[in-house]
């Protein structure tokens, strides 16, 4: 890695300095709201009283973590893992202070709290190292803890517990398109399925009214999730509600039961709903700009609590009363005193790909009058690759639209969420993978022959999936492109399958393929990247977590060696305290002024 020069670092400070603010929940004690971020190298939780208030930070640990508070205010569970690993454990927050409540080793998951605050549900590996069994505990008491269902393979998840806490509801994921629901007795053990496993089903959100009816979302009947009511009985999914046709990626239920909030994804925008549990009244919220919604939770005193990011605002946390719609910001995040709008909002791409499929993505351009003539693109390809671009705040990344006039684009390749179910499986298995990198082929078409992008000058990047899709990419649009810039990236699906953690192998082999079968075997190692890594002759950025669980460091190293025995020059940073992506500050503002470094050189003009 070269030398980062102090006027880049300074350059670039304004951009690095802006901060999000997430909702995590209410505090029914006192009515205030917890919130996730950062004020020194790593999110903390910390605690807002009132609208617009300050923010005060209750953890203070060397590492990011998450929180829950109880539905009664009285405490918080922190969830943390070390340096990137992924195991994290479960802590009772104490005046400040973390009080262990698992056994520091395994592997948990939180699952929910019942209603009066007494128990908190979680999966955890510690029977077997590998599966996640399902436990329950009070938390103020550890020697509580009952294992209450031993998982009898990977993919089992606690869903939350029943009003009357007699049940958990349990789900079994084996693919982003099959999923499976239980509810489990906690005093018997007995698990009984509440809809029958055999069908290919994908399930969402739960929410279970004081009467007792269980709303959720699913794609039982439809190629999208839709709003609906299970019967626990039956197993009987009854369709509630139309919302525009839109898929729904979230629901949250109000605390008497009368008032569903609902979250639709309409072209990659959120837009937010009330719907009256009674009368089916569908109410659509006019009073928010378009932008990103999540984290929903109603406070039991009315309003609903989320969070919302946009183009030009960082994410940060509101509440909406659902009656009048009137919208309250609890936070103002900073942005390292530039003013966000100033920020370009993105345009949607779409494209007809190589076998007439409709593809779409998102392009940021920058400001013409600042920056006149064909521009510089970078492609960014998400992972997943079950996930989806959205346009929302770019963070530190509008620092090539604002200072170098780099058009920056963000793909949907097939695959991707937020599609439908016939969608995301397009890319299943070793022999449809190609298609996807084929879909950045078409983009690279019709972005080349836009006036205003030059051709000559387009690199991609691209992390963990998104990491193979630009390997893959670069390697089979070497005329194309200039460079890449491949992070935590798989480069060959044989050694990643066999290496990534074992409570997660088979799940990825139900999206990759399964290196054990010979004929799957012979294709994954012919479309892996590293079979034919030494032909790479553009530049190469690769970068890795040292303790990444997921894509392990093997997968980077075994690149940078073949390439480097080429003869070509590839540059390789390492988080040694991160895993799956880099969570501490001081590392990813390093990474932040590598990259920029890296594509300056390429694609930026001399004088810049």
């Amino acid at each position: 890695m070269p030398e980062v020069p102090i006027a880049l670092v300074e350059a670039t400070r304004p951009y690095q300095e802006y901060r999000t603010a997430s909702f995590m929940g209410w505090d029914a004690s006192d009515r205030s709201i917890l919130v996730s971020t950062r004020f020194g190298d790593v999110r903390q939780v910390h605690r807002v009283a009132m609208p617009m208030g300050a923010r005060q930070q209750l953890t203070f640990e060397n590492e990011p973590v998450g929180a829950t508070i109880d539905p009664t205010g009285s405490m918080i569970i922190v969830s943390k893992d070390a340096g990137g690993n992924e195991f994290s454990q479960l802590y009772r927050w104490e005046d400040g202070k973390l009080v262990l409540l698992t056994d520091g080793e395994s592997r948990n998951g939180f699952g929910g709290w019942t209603e009066d605050g007494e128990l908190i549900a979680f999966s955890s590996t510690k029977r077997t190292g590998k599966l996640g069994d399902l436990y329950i505990m009070d938390p103020r008491d550890p020697s509580t803890e009952r294992l209450v269902y031993e998982a009898p393979g990977v993919g089992w998840f606690p869903g939350g517990f029943s009003r009357d806490k007699s049940k958990l509801m349990v789900i079994r994921y084996v693919s982003i398109t099959n999923m499976d629901v239980y509810e489990l007795d906690i005093e018997t053990g007995k698990l009984e399925p509440v809809r029958d496993p055999a069908p290919d089903e994908a399930f969402g959100s739960f929410a279970e009214s004081p009467d007792g009816t269980v709303w959720l979302t699913a794609d039982i009947g439809s190629d999208i999730k839709r709003l609906g009511t299970l019967d626990r009985e039956s197993g009987e999914f009854v369709r509630q509600g139309e919302f525009g046709g839109w898929e729904i990626t979230g629901i949250e239920l109000s605390e008497d039961g009368g008032t569903l909030a609902v979250v639709t994804n309409e072209k990659g925008s959120s837009q937010l709903w009330f719907y009256d549990t009674a009368t089916g009244e569908e109410r659509r919220v006019d009073t928010l700009p378009a932008g990103l919604i999540g984290s929903l939770e109603f406070a039991p005193w009315g309003p609903l609590g989320f969070t919302f990011t946009s183009a030009t605002s960082p994410a940060d946390a509101y509440s909406i009363d659902p009656v009048s719609f009137e919208v309250t910001r609890w936070t103002r995040s900073e942005t390292g005193g530039l003013d966000p709008m100033d920020n370009v909002e993105a345009e949607l791409v779409e494209v007809a790909s190589f076998d007439g499929e409709q593809i779409s993505g998102w392009l940021y351009r920058p400001d013409p009058k600042k920056f006149p003539g064909p521009r510089p693109l970078l492609i960014s390809i998400h992972g997943g690759p079950e996930s989806q671009y959205r346009p929302g705040f770019l963070g530190s990344r509008n620092y090539y639209l604002n200072e170098l006039g780099v058009a920056q684009f963000m793909p949907n390749v097939r695959g991707s969420t937020g599609f439908g179910k016939r969608f995301v499986s397009l890319d299943n298995g070793p022999f449809k993978r190609e298609d996807s990198v084929r879909d950045i082929g078409a983009f690279l078409d019709k972005l080349g022959d836009d006036p205003a992008i030059d051709a000559d000058r387009i690199g991609v990047r691209g992390g963990s999936y998104g990491g193979y899709m630009c390997y893959a990419s670069i390697l089979a649009y070497d005329e194309q492109l200039v460079g890449a810039e491949c992070n935590v990236a798989i480069s060959n699906f044989v050694t990643f399958l066999e290496n990534t953690e074992d409570y997660r192998r088979d799940l990825r082999r139900a999206e990759y393929g399964d290196e054990r079968d010979p004929e799957q075997r012979a294709k994954l190692e012919e479309i892996s990247p590293l079979k034919r890594i030494d032909e790479i002759e553009d530049p190469l950025f690769v970068i890795q977590g040292a303790n990444d669980p997921r894509v392990p460091k093997s997968e980077a190293d075994q690149v940078v060696e073949r390439v480097r025995a080429a003869g070509e020059d590839v540059w390789y940073l390492v988080g040694e305290n991160e895993g799956h992506g880099f969570a501490k500050k001081e590392n990813s503002d390093y990474y932040g002024w590598a990259a920029v470094m890296f594509w300056q050189d390429l694609l930026t003009d001399a004088e810049q």
